[in-house]
């Protein structure tokens, strides 16, 4: 089994994936970045820098980076996949037969993958033919500008065999990033899919010129929203009040970092997702993939999600962001 002192790979240099094999590199952790791009892999090792996501922080020396999945995953203990949440089967259909055997792999996307509306290590168990008790996941307020600057903050690593998420805390803990552990995974990874869709409605309001008490409703109604659907998935209530949940639920709705945020705020001043998009630099929000498939999974067990419904009408341009602010605002009285 894997252990905190072993060899790690990030299959992944977005944002997320090189800031967390930035934290894995100051624990101390032996660490390989894989890129899509040469480049990219050529930037990190020669000059230590990511000019496209993450161009103002230096990284550290020992940070390796290549363009080769192969080379990067030879002989780890652990595998981390920063590969967003629509991408990640195709990708493992790739990497599946280079997976060590007994490797921890650990999940860092956040969403429903689309059609099978599989929790990401349910992906992972699947397509990469894992067992699901060395799949961990990584989930909190973890907004990646603020920790590659070093900013303090927590995070959960979420494992059914208790051992290997102890081993990943070990692995990334810093002095700025603190990570504990929890065996609920299926409550880590709603938490973190759901509140991507929760963002998106308080950008929404946001931009419709709505203040902080709007936020605030929307949020702590979300967050029961997120409870009631992971609690009938199997998960446990008492995860949602934590970290991966209201903690990142609060990141994500209030901070001007967010994308699902700032996409939301798009929509809330009236565009429609193709010019959200180009508004924002041409990146959709994950929100806007998994409203759909999280929709469809609340719809499959009886859980009531109006918020989470209200977004995706507006994503699919069924409705304006003003009209399901009326009607969430003008919902039947009831006890909370």
């Amino acid at each position: 089994m894997s252990t905190a002192d072993g060899r790690y790979a990030v299959l992944g240099a977005g944002s997320w994936g090189t800031t967390f094999a930035k934290v894995l590199a100051d624990a101390g952790t032996d660490v390989c970045l894989w890129a899509r791009r040469q480049e990219v892999a050529d930037a990190i090792s020669e000059k230590h820098l990511n000019p496209e996501y993450l161009p103002d922080v230096v990284l550290p020396d020992r940070l390796r980076a290549t363009h080769d999945a192969e080379a990067a995953l030879d002989g780890v203990s652990t595998v981390v996949l920063a590969i967003p949440a629509q991408k990640l089967r195709a990708h493992l259909d790739d990497w599946r037969s280079h997976l060590p055997r007994d490797a921890t792999v650990v999940s860092l996307a956040k969403g429903v993958e689309m059609g099978t509306l599989k929790r990401m290590s349910e992906v992972v168990a699947d397509a990469g033919a894992v067992d699901p008790h060395r799949i961990a996941v990584v989930s909190g307020p973890n907004l990646a500008g603020e920790i590659a600057a070093e900013q303090p903050t927590a995070t959960v690593v979420a494992c059914s065999d208790h051992d290997r998420a102890v081993a990943v805390q070990h692995a990334c803990s810093t002095g700025y990033f603190k990570p504990y552990t929890n065996v609920d995974v299926i409550g880590c990874e709603l938490g973190g899919a759901c509140k991507n869709v929760i963002a998106l409605a308080c950008g929404m309001a946001a931009g419709l010129g709505y203040g902080d008490n709007t936020t605030a409703s929307l949020i702590t109604r979300g967050l029961a929203e997120i409870s009631r659907l992971t609690v009938a998935l199997g998960g446990q209530a008492l995860t949602l009040a934590g970290l991966a949940g209201m903690g990142d639920l609060v990141a994500t709705c209030s901070s001007p970092l967010s994308r699902n945020r700032r996409f939301g705020a798009s929509l809330g001043k009236g565009m429609s997702v193709a010019e959200a998009e180009e508004a924002n630099h041409g990146q959709v929000a994950e929100g806007v993939k998994s409203c759909e498939a999280i929709g469809e999974l609340a719809r499959r067990h009886e859980v009531d999600t109006p918020i989470v419904d209200a977004v995706r009408r507006v994503c699919a341009g069924d409705v304006s962001a003003r009209d399901v602010g009326d009607e969430l605002i003008n919902r039947e009285r009831k006890p909370e």
